[in-house]
């Protein structure tokens, strides 16, 4: 994965983005990054010398200013209110052929899904960057956050209402490392470009978006905290026990099936773990299952199962 995490964590638990204007091809600009947080929920500290500080806040009053090479469509879009509705066929059959994850539901989650996946996209605007509004577009990354979240009762992140879709990846302030994704206070980012590329290979752990949403559901539950689902919360506490010395051995040099960038830090190993528990279910379960058994308690979904969602936990 390319590096998808630059922020410090303020006394008053927001986040500060530094450098904030990922830029594009044609130095369009939009703010940027990720929040991370303890097995207590708390957020953990990242120090940068105070001049970069100095410099994003001047970069977030740029981007708080000007948003060049933005068209927003989903003011405009009419969803489908009813299983009737033309679209909602339209959805069925893209899903079906673009989604691995959908296309394996029963009939009956599917309309569970749908009906979910409507909700969320009723709640959020789109901006396209560089690229023409595309409703397709939208329904596929909208799903991959009910993906997600199937198996909670909190699944809209409706502290998010804003999700921006990039044309392609994108340079970041200072950082000669390109960008495909993030997450911050402002909205989640994307790039269409590799979002599609992610879903050509759905058996390789590396989703674009996977990857992100699962960094939007713990900003959702432990920065934001706004739409956050009280079971995830309490259960991730259980989950990072795990979690937390598995990265800690694999910091130490002990190398798994996640990869090493999964031992960035603590926010990409939940992402990179969201990544494989859905392409790779079969193999994390063999090789890391501990960390598969608390996955599946704390999204309540097993993807190696034909039930798929474990409701009695």
């Amino acid at each position: 994965m390319p590096q998808d995490s630059t922020y410090v964590i303020l006394d008053n638990g927001d986040t500060f983005y530094m450098p904030t204007q990922p830029k594009t091809g044609d130095n369009t600009t939009y703010s940027s990054g990720n929040a991370g947080q303890t097995e207590n929920g708390e957020n953990e500290v990242d120090v940068f010398p105070w001049i970069f500080l100095v410099i994003g806040a001047i970069l977030a009053y740029n981007y708080l200013t000007s948003k060049k090479g933005e068209v927003d469509f989903s003011s405009t879009l009419k969803l489908p209110t009813h299983p009737q509705d033309p679209k909602w066929f339209h959805y069925h059959d893209l899903l079906s052929r673009k989604n691995p994850y959908y296309h394996k539901l029963p009939k009956e989650l599917q309309r569970k899904f749908l009906v979910r996946l409507t909700h969320f996209m009723k709640g959020k605007k789109f901006s396209f960057i560089e690229m023409q509004p595309n409703e397709d577009c939208m329904v596929l990354i909208g799903a991959v956050a009910i993906q997600i979240t199937f198996g909670l009762e909190e699944f809209e992140m409706s502290y998010f209402k804003n999700i921006y879709v990039m044309r392609t990846n994108y340079h970041f302030g200072l950082s000669p490392v390109p960008y495909e994704g993030h997450v911050s206070s402002m909205g989640i980012y994307l790039s269409w470009h590799n979002f599609e590329i992610s879903f050509t290979d759905y058996c390789d752990g590396n989703n674009l978006g996977l990857h992100e949403m699962a960094h939007a559901l713990a900003y959702v539950n432990f920065t934001a905290r706004k739409g956050a689902d009280d079971y995830f919360r309490k259960r991730f506490k259980k989950f990072s026990r795990t979690g937390r010395r598995i990265l800690a051995d694999m910091q130490n040099g002990k190398p798994n099936m996640l990869g090493s960038y999964a031992a960035t830090n603590y926010h990409e190993f939940w992402a990179v773990c969201i990544e494989n528990f859905f392409e790779r279910p079969e193999l994390l379960k063999k090789e890391l299952p501990d960390l598969y058994s608390e996955l599946t308690l704390l999204l309540k979904q097993d993807p190696t199962s034909d039930n798929l969602l474990i409701n009695n936990v």
